[in-house]
């Protein structure tokens, strides 16, 4: 059942409820049948995050963050559940979320549609614990709540070709391409400089839209040894750990992309009004806790990539770059169009990082193929390749939740209005209730 109509009423009575409610309250419901429904919703959603937690145990990575009761992690640990226990477990959540009454009001509907989501990912999750294997598009189905839909590689191609016009020269384009960017690397000694100096306009960019929560904050930490290039830790009470991964060299666009994507108004932001407006606002704990194979990654990945668009509009994000972070690096202003250009280019050659990926993880090419594809088709070195097909191998399907989640996302938030204040705040409704993948299909094409 799409919720699509459900989301949008609830949307109301959450911005209502967290008025009015104080932290920590529930919600009001004032129909006997509601109230039955939504105490029993409760005592499920702290079921589900009890066996959020133990699944957790099972497979690092799993949580993504937690920052509810301290004794249910604890207990996690040391009252540990086997396999097959977990596994009644999910069904049995299942089975009690199916034999609760309809209710007339829409937000329990909502709530209940995002758990009984969760709960298909985490039993498609178990399954792969165990070792079974699913092909790429039926594991993002079942993780993730979409089925991607593929582009076969050649039809990419004339991106490429179109990209030879903007490094011209001898010999493949990846490594043309690599050569031209090496002159946009951030200085080692000014990346903390030029970071903090991003993250902050970003910060200010949300925060003329959204009402942050008093005494928010992130800490940033580089990083070796990783397989992504920047991870948030959110660590609840609107606290986060960003990190920036430093193995391979950070070129001067990445300072925007990163301050957006990990803090503002992505990943920082969208953990902080959960945790405002439905964990402490509404007492629902199933959000205190976020398990990183779910329908939520798409949502939060789309969001977080989209965005960098939103805070940094075309024209905006160069003249920024230009005038503020090219100075800070060190690099030449005068360069930055050329280089801001190509990054543009670049951006229509996302869909084949999805292609590849389904490729390698269905067997069907080998990993020195999907080295050399990413290579030519993501225009990368070597190394960068080589850790793109790292970040496969370990998160698998995961990767379709960055340029799907974010078509996904934008085609939502753009079919809201056209005015960047109503951008902003269909943004801060999509972060702050219980919004599934199909809602933001189904919404999208009314």
């Amino acid at each position: 059942m799409k919720t699509a109509g459900l989301v949008a009423v609830a949307w109301l009575a959450i911005s209502a409820g967290t008025l009015a409610a104080a932290p920590g309250a529930a919600p009001a419901i004032t129909d006997t049948a509601g109230l039955k429904a939504s105490s029993e919703l409760g005592d499920i959603a702290s079921d589900y995050v009890k066996l959020t937690l133990a699944l957790g145990e099972k497979e690092a990575g799993y949580v993504d963050a937690y920052y509810g009761p301290a004794q249910w992690a604890e207990a996690a640990k040391t009252d540990p559940r086997d396999m097959r226990e977990l596994g009644n477990a999910i069904v049995d959540l299942m089975l009690r979320l199916d034999a609760l009454t309809v209710s007339d009001d829409p937000l329990v509907e909502a709530r209940r549609h995002f758990l009984s989501a969760q709960l298909e990912a985490a039993h498609t999750r178990h399954a792969m614990m165990q070792g079974e294997s699913f092909s790429f598009v039926r594991e993002a189905k079942g993780l993730f709540g979409v089925t991607p839909e593929l582009r076969p590689l050649v039809e990419f191609d004339p991106v490429l070709e179109e990209i030879e016009n903007i490094a011209p020269g001898e010999g493949p384009l990846s490594e043309r391409v690599a050569a031209f960017e090496k002159n946009y690397i951030i200085p080692a000694d000014r990346l903390q400089t030029v970071f903090d100096t991003a993250i902050a306009e970003c910060k200010a960019r949300t925060a003329a839209y959204f009402d942050l929560p008093e005494g928010e904050n992130f800490k940033l930490e580089f990083v070796t040894g990783k397989s992504w290039s920047g991870y948030n830790y959110y660590q609840g009470n609107y606290q986060s750990l960003i990190q920036v991964n430093t193995d391979l060299p950070i070129f001067i666009g990445r300072a925007v992309d990163l301050g957006c994507h990990e803090g503002y108004p992505g990943h920082h932001v969208y953990n902080m009004l959960l945790e405002k407006n439905l964990t402490n606002g509404h007492g629902w704990q199933e959000f205190s806790a976020y398990p990183l194979y779910s329908p939520q990654s798409l949502i939060a990945e789309g969001s977080a990539n989209y965005g960098i668009e939103l805070a940094f509009s075309g024209q905006e994000r160069l003249d920024y770059e230009r005038d503020v972070l090219y100075p800070l690096a060190g690099l030449d202003p005068d360069t930055a169009a050329a280089y801001w250009a190509l990054q543009i280019a670049k951006q229509a050659l996302s869909g084949a990082r999805m292609t590849i990926a389904q490729q390698y993880l269905d067997g069907e090419i080998t990993r020195e193929q999907a080295i050399a594809l990413n290579q030519k088709y993501q225009l990368v070195s070597r190394e960068r390749a080589e850790q793109m097909t790292d970040f496969n191998e370990q998160y698998r399907s995961y990767v379709i939740n960055y340029g799907l989640g974010m078509e996904m996302v934008r085609d939502w938030v753009e079919a809201q209005g056209d005015a960047p204040l109503w951008r902003w705040k269909a943004m801060e409704r999509l972060l702050s209730e219980p919004m599934l993948p199909g809602d933001l299909a189904a919404e999208s094409v009314k």
